[in-house]
């Protein structure tokens, strides 16, 4: 795969054949598959809280914002510890890292099972967020080593989008699990499917079989790596276009968190919705956002075969589109019509999270793609997925729930301006890394990944 500039194509080179698989196909499915699994009982661990609320208000006698705690420390722990813990992964093998997090978060979401109390329950779910703190970014990388570079764009929306996917099966099986049989065995669940996964995971991946049998260390650190990091890790801020894609996710990623938040209130509000039916509608929404996801890294991929620059003109037609079609939406009244101008807000809205993902790829060393990743989370966390909801929140104090999502959209105009400068900059950027400016590493460790 080339880059085209009219001074003549510009290699995106890769640890392996561009149009190669590092590891045997059915393998490195079975691991996306395996990977993804996880991911899905990562969201699912984090998210069935939410479906117990009621149970742990009228059990414990708790006030609203003691059960907000309970949610918002694992965002907390996994904000504060995604970039370290990453690094580590980077450094000390990422399948051993990948299966401690999963059996942290499983078995302290089955210490929140038996929890007597407000306090062990707050425990709980701070180690939930502990474990689950570089799942994503660790993951990811994996996942993204034993594909090829044509597919990565695709295998980000995908992996990205199993947080929607598995927040929806959080609260819907939780709810279930729940209404027949407590919120005790809610919790129980998530932590048996957690371990029983992280165990075939355990059998099936291992460091060796992930190693391509060039000698690449995508999959993890080789030998003597540690010394180099040191070295490597300013490439994650080295170009203007990477840190372009940063920004650019962050801030379009507030607007799917805003809607991911609030639109089970504006159901209920607007739509005269029970509470019930709201929450399952505004999960249909979630995973269309899920799906937008998928979608954008679909297109990315196939209209970028050629002219690989291509990436970032499906990030900004994801971010103007959903800029429109939203703010469209929230003017119209209630009614068929704004459902659908909704919906097709929503897919577009998360749907920069491929392409970007894909771009910081491109950008960073492969020795430390994992913290590129968790680099990438942290924008994302810290840009958009925390603040998203806060700020929605605050303005609707003001102005209404209404009016309030007819200014969240705005946010796209500076995810929009992010993704062109860091257009303007990529065919630079990527040449640079090209022609052996970066810096000093052993060959299989000074590439970048596409």
């Amino acid at each position: 795969m080339e880059l085209h500039t009219t001074a003549g194509p510009i290699p995106e080179t890769d640890t392996t054949a561009s149009s190669g698989w590092p590891v045997p196909r059915r393998y490195a499915w079975v691991v996306f598959a395996l990977s993804f699994g996880l991911l899905l009982s990562d969201y699912m661990s984090r998210q069935v809280l939410n479906a117990v609320f009621p149970d742990l208000k009228s059990e414990w006698l708790l006030s609203d914002a003691r059960l907000g705690t309970l949610s918002s420390v694992v965002a907390l722990m996994v904000g504060l510890l995604t970039f370290p813990m990453s690094l580590m992964a980077d450094r000390w093998g990422r399948v051993k890292s990948l299966l401690l997090a999963a059996a942290l978060w499983s078995v302290a979401t089955l210490g929140c099972a038996v929890s007597a109390n407000y306090d062990q329950m707050f425990v709980g779910r701070l180690f939930v967020g502990i474990g689950e703190a570089a799942y994503g970014s660790v993951g990811i990388a994996v996942v993204l080593s034993i594909f090829p570079i044509g597919l990565r764009a695709t295998l980000s929306g995908a992996f990205i989008a199993g947080g929607a996917f598995g927040s929806v099966l959080g609260v819907s099986i939780g709810g279930a699990v729940a209404e027949h049989l407590g919120w005790r065995w809610a919790f129980g669940f998530m932590g048996i499917f957690g371990l029983v996964l992280a165990a075939v995971y355990g059998v099936v991946v291992t460091e060796k079989r992930l190693t391509p049998e060039s000698g690449s260390t995508d999959a993890g650190p080789g030998p003597g790596s540690q010394g180099r990091l040191r070295v490597l890790l300013p490439r994650l801020f080295s170009s203007v276009s990477v840190i372009s894609a940063y920004v650019g996710s962050g801030l379009q990623l507030f607007i799917a968190a805003s809607l991911m938040a609030w639109l089970p209130s504006y159901f209920n509000r607007y739509y005269d919705m029970p509470t019930a039916k709201a929450g399952a509608t505004a999960g249909i929404f979630i995973l269309v956002i899920g799906v937008g996801m998928i979608g954008g890294g679909v297109v990315s991929d196939r209209i970028s075969r050629a002219y690989p620059i291509r990436k970032w003109a499906v990030a900004i037609g994801c971010s103007l589109g959903s800029l429109v079609l939203l703010m469209t939406a929230f003017r119209l009244p209630t009614g068929p019509l704004q459902l659908a101008a909704l919906a097709a807000g929503a897919l577009l809205s998360a749907g920069t999270a491929g392409p970007a993902t894909a771009m910081v790829a491109n950008l960073t060393p492969a020795a430390i793609s994992a913290t590129a990743f968790a680099t990438l989370t942290l924008a994302n966390s810290l840009l958009g997925l925390a603040p998203g909801p806060a700020v929605t929140g605050a303005l609707a104090d003001h102005m209404g729930l209404a009016g309030a999502l007819r200014i969240i959209p705005l946010a796209a105009l500076g995810a929009t301006a992010a993704f062109l400068i860091g257009r303007h900059f990529y065919e630079r950027d990527l040449r640079r890394l090209t022609s052996g400016t970066v810096p000093a590493a052993e060959p299989e460790e000074a590439v970048v990944t596409a």
